[in-house]
C-alpha cells in the first residue's frame, strides 16, 4: 500500500482545517446540550457544497475523488466536530444508484443543501445486528404500503424529518431476499417514539409503527431488493466510516490528561503509552488501506472490517488505560468528554456501525475462507 496525497488534496486539507477550527467545540462525538455549533458547521459545509464532494456533477456534486471526502471527515474526526451525515452519504448514494428519476429530482437537491434530515430504521429488539432477521412488515395496500412493527437504537429520530426504513415485504422466512427500503415521514400517523439513553449519554428512540401508510413512490429501488442496495451504498462509504485521526485525537487527549495529573513522568505509564502509540499508528494505517483499496478499484469490505475492529479495540484500550492509572480523578470526572465519559462512549463503538463480531465474520468468510 502506498498513499500519497496530491498538492491539491493537501491544499484542501488546510482549507478544511481552517473551517473546522472555527467549530472545534461542536464536539460531535459526545452528548451536547447545545447543538447550534454543529448545526452551523453543517450549514456551512452545505453552502460550500462539501456535503457533495464526491457526488457526480449531474446531481449537483463536485465530482471529486473519494480522497477529498476522506480528508474532510478525517479532519472533522480529529476536531471532534462531527461525523459523516447519513443523508448526504449512504442515503443519497443509494438514491443515485437505484431510485427513479422523479425520486432523484425530489430528494437529492434538498439533501445536498442540508435541508432534510434522516435517521436509520434498521435494528429491531428481536434481531439486533442480524438485519436479515428483522420482522417489521410492509404490506402493499393499493397505492401505499402499510407498515407494522418496531425498531430500536434509532439515533436522532426526534430531530429527523424522515426515517430510512428497512422492512420486510417478502415472505417471513425470506431473510435478506425479502427486504425493501421505504422513506417514512417521521410525523406520519402511527409513528410513535419512546426515548431512552445509551450508557454514553446519547439518546436513542424505540420507534413503533402502527398501520403507518407509506406511498408506493416512497419505496427506493425494487421491492425485495434492499439487501443488494445497502451493500452497494455501504461500499461507497467505507472510507469515511471510521477515521484514523479520531483515534489519534483520543490518544492525544489521553496524554494531555495524564500530564495534567502529573502521571506522564511515571516510567510504567510512559511504556504503556508507547505501546498504545504503536497501536494508534496501526489504526491509521488500516484507514489508509481502506482508502487505497477504494482508489484502486478493489473491494474494501475486508480492509474496512479490519479497520473497524482495530479502531474500536484501540480507542477502548486508550480509555481503559486512563481509567486504570487515573484513579479517582478519572472515575469522578463529570465532563462527557473527560476520562470516564470517554470510556463509556468508546464501549458503544463495538456495536455502532456493525458489531466487532460481525466484522470478524466478514474477515473470516471473505479473506480466510472460513465458515462464520
Amino acid at each position: 500500500m502506498e498513499i500519497r496525497f496530491t498538492e491539491e488534496e493537501e491544499a484542501f486539507r488546510e482549507e478544511a482545517r481552517a473551517l473546522i477550527g472555527r467549530y472545534a467545540d461542536a464536539n460531535g462525538f459526545f452528548p451536547q446540550a447545545d447543538h447550534a455549533p454543529q448545526e452551523a458547521l453543517y450549514r456551512e459545509l452545505a453552502a460550500r457544497n462539501w456535503l457533495a464532494l464526491s457526488w457526480p456533477r449531474e446531481y449537483g456534486g463536485e465530482g471529486l475523488p473519494s480522497t477529498y471526502e476522506f480528508i474532510l471527515w478525517d479532519e472533522m474526526g480529529y476536531a471532534r466536530a462531527g461525523r459523516p451525515t447519513l443523508a448526504a452519504g449512504i442515503i443519497a448514494k443509494t438514491i443515485m444508484r437505484f431510485a427513479e428519476d422523479a425520486q432523484k429530482a425530489e430528494w437529492l437537491e434538498p439533501i445536498r443543501k442540508n435541508e432534510l434530515t434522516f435517521c436509520l430504521g434498521y435494528s429491531e429488539p428481536e434481531a439486533g445486528s442480524d438485519l436479515a432477521g428483522l420482522r417489521t412488515r410492509a404490506e402493499l395496500d393499493g397505492d401505499a404500503y402499510v407498515v407494522n412493527g418496531e425498531k430500536i437504537w434509532t439515533s436522532n429520530a426526534e430531530e429527523s424529518d424522515y426515517i430510512w426504513l428497512l422492512c420486510r415485504t417478502g415472505a417471513p422466512d425470506s431473510r435478506g431476499r425479502g427486504l425493501s427500503l421505504l422513506i417514512v415521514d417521521r410525523n406520519s400517523p402511527g409513528v410513535v417514539l419512546r426515548n431512552g439513553r445509551h450508557m454514553d449519554g446519547h439518546h436513542y428512540s424505540q420507534v413503533f409503527y402502527d398501520n403507518v401508510r407509506v406511498p408506493v413512490e416512497r419505496r427506493i429501488g425494487p421491492e425485495d431488493g434492499a439487501w443488494r442496495m445497502m451493500s452497494a451504498a455501504l461500499a461507497d462509504e467505507r472510507h469515511v466510516q471510521f477515521t484514523g485521526k479520531r483515534v489519534r485525537r483520543d490518544f492525544d487527549e489521553a496524554v494531555a490528561w495524564l500530564a495534567s495529573q502529573g502521571l506522564d513522568s511515571d516510567p510504567a505509564v510512559r511504556a504503556r503509552l508507547l505501546g498504545l502509540k504503536v497501536r494508534v499508528a496501526e489504526a491509521e494505517a488500516l484507514c489508509l488501506q481502506v482508502l487505497s483499496d477504494m482508489r484502486n478499484g478493489r473491494d474494501a469490505a475486508v480492509s474496512a472490517a479490519a479497520s473497524k475492529v482495530v479502531h474500536t479495540d484501540v480507542i477502548q484500550a486508550i480509555a481503559r488505560f486512563v481509567m486504570d492509572v487515573g484513579g479517582m480523578a478519572a472515575v469522578l470526572a463529570e465532563r462527557p468528554d473527560g476520562p470516564e465519559g470517554a470510556w463509556r462512549q468508546t464501549m458503544t463503538e463495538s456495536v455502532g456501525g456493525g458489531t466487532s463480531e460481525v466484522m470478524k465474520s466478514i474477515i473470516a468468510r471473505q479473506e480466510l475462507g472460513l465458515a462464520s
